[in-house]
């Protein structure tokens, strides 16, 4: 398993500190099939829709069982896991380009506008609606799980 240079990020501001340990390293890369730049744009873009809606949302019958259930059992054992290059359904494709800080910067301004948002959140594509505390639960253990396969020396 790959490894960095501090311990799972646990919140959206420890997200915030493991970004300033990965611009200080000399060298970051994703042991996935995904480029650095990528992996950055998904996290952000996961972030961003929960702001602003998600494109291809799966039906409220999956959200109201299976994902509710997928994100009861994420939340219980404290950490989710999921295919590190499965797009989000419907987003953009990801730039594949291993110019990572562009990405990494992408993602520091989508924590930081969903820190400072006070609206209603847009329900997650397979999740449903979450409360904001869940919310940041969802995003933290997105980034911690692609965090696994970023090695950052």
């Amino acid at each position: 398993m790959a490894s960095s240079p501090i311990a799972p990020v646990q919140s959206l501001d420890d997200a915030l500190r493991w970004l300033d340990r990965v611009d200080q390293a000399g060298s970051v890369r994703s042991s996935t099939d995904w480029k650095m730049g990528a992996v950055f744009e998904h996290l952000a873009q996961s972030i961003d829709m929960s702001l602003d809606g998600f494109p291809q949302p799966k039906s409220a019958l999956f959200q109201q069982t299976a994902g509710t259930l997928a994100f009861s059992f994420f939340k219980w054992r404290g950490h989710m896991s999921h295919g590190l290059t499965e797009p989000i359904p419907g987003a953009p494709a990801l730039t594949q380009q291993e110019a990572w800080k562009p990405g990494a910067l992408r993602l520091r301004a989508a924590i930081a506008r969903f820190q400072a948002h006070t609206g209603p959140l847009q329900p997650h594509f397979a999740y449903g609606a979450l409360s904001r505390a869940d919310y940041g639960l969802a995003h933290t253990f997105h980034i911690a799980n692609h965090q696994d396969a970023i090695v950052v020396a």
